[in-house]
């Protein structure tokens, strides 16, 4: 199950680059699309939830 947390937090942080990528693109551009200013936000929701768990993880571990 971590194994696939791990892999996923990573293809999830590799979206959330893109899209702050494109999103500074747009603004280089001039575009005033709405969307491309939250194209970041859905894999970051995700991303942000993974990586609390991934932090956790060893806290977890050591009070076992």
């Amino acid at each position: 199950m971590n194994r696939f947390i791990r892999s996923a937090h990573r293809w999830i942080a590799l979206a959330f680059t893109l899209a702050v990528i494109a999103n500074i693109v747009g603004m280089i551009m001039g575009l005033k699309i709405a969307w491309i200013g939250f194209l970041a936000l859905v894999p970051l929701i995700p991303l942000l939830i993974s990586g609390l768990y991934l932090f956790a993880l060893p806290y977890i571990a050591r009070m076992r």
